[in-house]
């Protein structure tokens, strides 16, 4: 059954399961005939994943691959207006060496992502990937993946790039991002080179890795000072929870009391006598930064305390590790709790999500 509130819910961060052969059809010769037959046109997620006797909700209920049909279901469901749609396999495109195939795969998934659900149901939003390893490409394909496919902004991955993403090599994409006036997300999914290569047991792993992930990503865009180099861009930072902001909060404040790093070019980001946390709200309050979060989060309270609750986008993760059922659960438990007020509430189901995408509904 259907939950009903009178709360609007939108769902900041969805996935699809990518469809193979429908992204293959996409793809440019001589790259589809080459990957005809090869299975995934992505490199793996790490060497993490796999290997281990490890289930999901999803996996243990032997549930199907879910498509479009599925996913409006879901929504109905669950009382969700409208999504935004990120990878799955994907999610790893940042591994990718080649730079040509690079250029031609994300083009293909983004066709295949905007013919497959984009076109099929206005309560579909994509975010497109593009190919970091070549800037100059990456810029192009932004800028057709908004202009002409209608997407909402762009995904970069957390991990797997050669450099880390405040580098110079990438400030032309945060640029192009601002010209056009769309967002850019930061996705976790990879966990390997993170220390956890050898860990036996996955729980930690997946725990951490996502949040390690965007710590060290913001970072990198924090103190490159991205945000004042480009003051009309707006970033999320996506399925790593709300605990790792706070990690930031504290330990950069602490370690930027004490260490000064000479920037000839004069410094951008928070500088020598500035807070960062209070720099980093300051991005908040502003709109420029965002983090999606579940609405089970310790933290959130005292998070809520700390930086406000602009800032926060509910994410359902669907199809993932979730089911309709605890999905419902989850929503439910945060609008009948009284640790958090109706306004915290509305923003954190809808309203912040509705800033960060630019759809007002």
């Amino acid at each position: 059954m259907a939950i009903h509130v009178t709360t609007k819910i939108v769902d900041g961060d969805g996935h699809i399961q990518e469809d193979g052969p429908g992204i293959l059809s996409h793809l440019a010769s001589p790259y589809r005939e080459i990957a005809e037959g090869r299975g995934s046109l992505f490199p793996p997620l790490d060497h993490l994943h796999a290997g281990r006797a490890v289930e999901t909700p999803p996996t243990r209920d032997r549930r199907p691959v879910v498509g479009p049909e599925g996913w409006l279901a879901f929504l109905d469901d669950v009382g969700i207006e409208w999504t935004v749609l990120y990878p799955t396999a994907a999610l790893a495109y940042g591994k990718i060496v080649s730079l040509d195939y690079a250029v031609a795969v994300t083009r293909a998934y983004n066709d295949w992502l905007h013919e497959t659900y984009l076109q099929v149901n206005p309560r579909f939003k994509g975010m497109a990937i593009v190919p970091m390893q070549d800037p100059d490409e990456a810029v192009k394909e932004l800028r057709r993946a908004v202009t002409e496919l209608g997407m909402q902004g762009a995904m970069l991955p957390s991990n797997g790039l050669a450099l880390p993403l405040g580098s110079k090599a990438y400030w032309p994409i945060y640029a192009e991002a601002e010209r056009l006036g769309c967002c850019i997300a930061v996705h976790g999914g990879c966990h390997d080179r993170f220390g956890m290569d050898h860990l036996n047991m996955y729980v930690p792993v997946h725990a951490l890795g996502h949040s390690w992930g965007l710590t060290i990503s913001c970072a990198s865009i924090v103190y490159n000072g991205i945000f004042d180099r480009f003051p009309g861009i707006h970033i999320a930072f996506l399925e790593g929870g709300i605990a790792w902001l706070l990690l930031c909060l504290e330990r950069f404040h602490s370690s930027h009391e004490t260490h000064f790093q000479y920037m000839p070019a004069g410094q951008l980001g928070p500088r020598e006598g500035e807070r960062p946390d209070k720099y980093i709200i300051k991005q908040i309050k502003e709109g420029r930064f965002f983090i999606g979060c579940e609405t089970e989060e310790l933290t959130m309270p005292f998070a809520l305390k700390v930086v406000g609750n602009e800032p926060f986008l509910y994410s359902s993760d669907f199809p993932h590790e979730v089911t309709n059922q605890s999905c419902k659960h989850d929503i439910e438990d945060l609008l009948e709790g009284d640790e958090l007020n109706q306004d915290d509430k509305e923003a954190i189901l809808a309203r912040n999500a509705e800033r960060f995408y630019g759809w007002g509904g």
